[in-house]
């Protein structure tokens, strides 16, 4: 076999090998490009939600509907001298003769 002959083939050989890693490189690019774009739009579809949530939560957090709930539900009421027991510590009361603790 002429040595032309056989560096020819070798060429051809590396000519195929690199036109199908050519298109196996270009595959995998698409893939990855295909996974960036459904991620980027799930990346976005979440910050809708998290802003939906963040706007419930503080719709849910405002101080009329939390005292209603206490009102409704836990049946709090305010508190008023009429309601309001006050203790004393009997140690920072004054000692008085004959008194004992």
């Amino acid at each position: 076999m002429p040595a032309g002959k056989g560096l020819a083939l070798l060429l051809l050989a590396a000519l195929i090998g690199s036109a199908l890693y050519l298109v196996n490189v270009s595959y995998e690019a698409r893939r990855l490009f295909t996974l960036l774009d459904r991620a980027q739009a799930q990346a976005r579809q979440l910050e809708g939600q998290a802003r939906r949530l963040e706007a419930e939560r503080q719709a849910q957090a405002t101080h009329l509907r939390v005292e209603r709930v206490a009102r409704e539900r836990l049946h709090m009421r305010g508190a008023t001298a009429a309601v309001t027991q006050y203790v004393a510590d009997v140690a920072d009361a004054p000692v008085t003769p004959g008194a004992t603790r």
